[in-house]
């Protein structure tokens, strides 16, 4: 009598079917993380590109506008040479702040066609912060927003005034007197150092700093010559 043949085993067994399906299973979920992950990176690279170039946008404008204080269309007016009637005071000089820093800077420049020698409504200028955005001022009591706050969260805004002083005593005809305060006179060398910080709107983690300074072309002259 013949003996029935027996196959060879087909198939997988339960056991074999699940270990395989696990073994998949964490494949696919490590490659879901990895893509996950890249996508988080570049998400957040998108954020920093776009929080930087704001960042440098405002403070690139700041910087520029603030390169014009001082300016004055009849700057030779305050020139004192011999045979001079008298001299004018630059009106547009004044810039706050003046030692400390502050979250807030206002100036002057002339933008008179035909210079009148006094500050009109329209030459007052500044930039603050206020409720997370910097703001600017065109013209008396004209403030207008400078960054987005749907895209940009200003959390810090500040200006930092740095004076030297030149005495100018070789310029007096006479010596001044021994402690006198306003003899020699001096020029005032200024600079203003600007820091902006600011986060995402939509990303509170990503935080970047711009920093900026601006060498002031008017400088101002205080003191006299003894008579």
């Amino acid at each position: 009598m013949l003996e029935p043949v027996k196959h060879a085993q087909r198939g997988l067994s339960i056991v074999e079917l699940l270990v395989g399906l696990a073994l998949g299973m964490f494949i696919v979920a490590a490659g879901i993380a990895l893509v996950a992950g890249n996508l988080r990176e570049h998400r957040a690279l998108l954020l920093e590109s776009r929080l930087m170039q704001d960042l440098r946008t405002a403070t690139d404008l700041v910087l520029r506008d603030l390169r014009r204080a001082g300016y004055w269309g009849d700057a030779s007016a305050g020139v004192w040479y011999r045979g001079s009637v008298g001299v004018i005071a630059n009106p547009y000089t004044a810039v706050s702040p003046a030692a400390a820093a502050s979250d807030a800077v206002a100036f002057r420049f002339s933008r008179d066609g035909v210079e009148n020698h006094s500050v009109d409504a329209n030459e007052q200028f500044g930039f603050r912060l206020r409720s997370g955005v910097i703001e600017m001022l065109l013209g008396s009591g004209n403030w207008q927003a400078l960054t987005d706050s749907a895209t940009l969260t200003v959390t810090a805004f500040t200006v930092t005034p740095t004076v030297q002083e030149i005495a100018l005593a070789g310029f007096c005809a006479k010596a001044c007197p021994p402690g006198g305060a306003s003899c020699p006179p001096r020029q005032q060398v200024r600079d203003l150092a600007v820091n902006v910080t600011g986060r995402s709107a939509t990303d509170a983690v990503v935080l970047r700093t711009v920093r900026g300074n601006v060498r002031m072309r008017n400088d101002v002259v205080v003191g006299s010559c003894p008579l």
